[in-house]
């Protein structure tokens, strides 16, 4: 009898990606200026870090609806970060 697999965070594309990406904000807005950083890095950051953490708490949940909304609100904060960039 084959061993079942169970999905983890980490098998999901989406999440290593925006994960990855947030990252990499992270890095870049490091080196902007300090007003720079205070006004559009600190909202960009913001938006860039809750598209893989709503990733992470919809998956987390066990109720389909609910995981649905992470997954949406990961969508909205995705296009929030495309307005930044």
């Amino acid at each position: 009898m084959e061993e079942k697999r169970y999905l983890k965070l980490n098998d999901i594309e989406a999440y290593r990606i925006s994960y990855a990406l947030s990252n990499y904000i992270w890095d870049n807005v490091m080196n902007w200026s300090r007003f720079a950083q205070n006004t559009v890095g600190e909202q960009y950051i913001t938006a860039i870090d809750s598209v893989s953490a709503n990733i992470a708490e919809g998956f987390g949940r066990y109720g389909k609806k609910d995981k649905i909304k992470f997954y949406r609100y990961a969508q909205g904060s995705m296009y929030e970060s495309f307005n930044w960039t």
